[in-house]
């Protein structure tokens, strides 16, 4: 009861957040923002003990870290960089989680699984091609952190085409939706200005960080 009362607040705080966004009022989606992700640990801690809780609620807990640190990102380009550590100890923290499930279903298509791992390549191969020349002393960060994003969406990929579904589903789905929201981020911030940036990223960010939790809970629901 208490981890779906925590999910309808999620819910309702991320759109209430997000439509401060849209009405330009984003000094009071400033002060909203601390208090999203809380929700989702909540769910989480409020659950039954599984074996990968523990990393779950890591990742939940630098996740909400970098949030709060990203929010001073424009007094200094050291909070930027701390906040980007947050997110990459967080994306560990799911690369091991996603390892770290059982394999309920151990039936795997050879052709999917090398389609996916080409589409991930290529996916790197270009973000780091247009970025790169762009990032100055951030080089070596950023190239850290994507090679770290892609392997969370591998680890995702690898899980969905062994997990049960539809939780193998959600938390794939997630986790491209994860990747989605930080390319916008890296573009907006390293390559050109996107309109409505900041509802964009957080509104996939929120999505994602919804999808992989409820996913790793039905997952690992006891029957």
């Amino acid at each position: 009861m208490r981890s779906t009362l925590s999910f309808k607040a999620y819910i309702g705080i991320s759109f209430a957040y997000l439509l401060f966004i849209i009405l330009g009022r984003e000094d009071i989606s400033w002060f909203i923002k601390p208090f999203l992700i809380p929700f989702l640990f909540l769910a989480v801690y409020s659950c039954g003990n599984f074996p990968s809780k523990k990393f779950l609620l890591v990742a939940l807990t630098f996740s909400w870290m970098g949030d709060v640190v990203l929010l001073f990102a424009y007094k200094a380009e050291i909070y930027f960089i701390i906040g980007l550590v947050a997110f990459l100890i967080s994306h560990i923290a799911y690369i091991v989680l996603f390892s770290k499930q059982l394999r309920i279903n151990s039936s795997r298509n050879k052709a999917v699984f090398w389609v996916g791992i080409t589409v991930i390549i290529v996916y790197l191969i270009l973000m780091l091609s247009i970025l790169l020349p762009t990032l100055g002393d951030l080089k070596i960060p950023v190239f850290v952190y994507a090679i770290i994003l892609s392997t969370m969406l591998l680890f995702a990929f690898k899980g969905y085409l062994k997990w049960s579904k539809p939780a193998g589903s959600y938390i794939l789905l997630g986790a491209v939706i994860f990747v989605c929201s930080d390319s916008i981020l890296a573009f907006n911030k390293f390559y050109e200005p996107i309109r409505f940036s900041s509802f964009l990223i957080m509104a996939t960010y929120l999505l994602a960080q919804y999808l992989i939790i409820v996913g790793i809970l039905k997952l690992n629901r006891k029957k």
